[in-house]
């Protein structure tokens, strides 16, 4: 490739996907641009994704997540996402019961999906394997965030079960317990994702210091 040649996002974009969808893992080189593919690729800004998580707190459908992409131009497809899955790059869906009667189920993603698939195609960029990723970041954020999932839940149900005892002295025993407990598991929860953060700047330097010497 002609070394001041610099390729289309959509391209760049297209050659992920094709890479993944081969099943190839290996590092994805998307070519020579000076600077870097990395400094080509098209994001979806923080602030959107910051939106986007707090507005779809219950989850959100493969359907939404495709169409996030394609407003900002970013090619990602319905495909991708399943091999994504696959490989144990981003969670499964869950089924939910739709609101009215007969109204069926729908699959949910937890809304930083999004996130997590933007730093996928970041990190590819930056030629990270399949395998590096998964060990590495994504495979372990995505449990903590299905940890952090499945507390929530938790303490909801237990919220809810302790609603009407309220007024008893156990009851606000209770209630003081769970205020607690669920201070803990959130301080849990900011703890391991900043040993997760950590672990991950180090792979970064780990990687720079390689490639330096190589």
């Amino acid at each position: 490739m002609d070394g001041h040649a610099r390729p289309e996002t959509i391209i760049e974009s297209y050659i992920i996907d094709c890479i993944l969808l081969s099943g190839i893992h290996s590092r994805a080189s998307l070519g020579d641009a000076p600077g870097g593919a990395e400094a080509t690729l098209q994001r979806i800004p923080d602030d959107v994704l910051d939106r986007l998580e707090r507005e779809h707190e219950q989850g959100i459908t493969s359907a939404e997540i495709l169409d996030i992409f394609a407003e900002h131009g970013i090619k990602f497809s319905e495909a991708t996402l399943r091999k994504y899955v696959q490989l144990g790059l981003l969670p499964r869906s869950v089924r939910v019961g739709r609101k009215g009667k007969h109204q069926g189920s729908q699959g949910l993603y937890p809304a930083s999906v999004v996130r997590q698939i933007q730093r996928i195609k970041e990190m590819m960029a930056q030629d990270y394997t399949i395998e590096e990723i998964q060990r590495e970041f994504l495979f372990v954020r995505g449990d903590i965030e299905e940890l952090e999932r499945t507390i929530s839940k938790v303490f909801d149900a237990l919220r809810d079960a302790a609603k009407d005892r309220k007024s008893e002295t156990s009851g606000r025993a209770i209630q003081s317990d769970l205020v607690a407990a669920e201070s803990l598991a959130k301080e849990l929860v900011a703890k391991l994702s900043m040993i997760e953060e950590r672990l991950m700047a180090q792979a970064r330097l780990s990687r720079r210091v390689a490639a330096g010497g190589s």
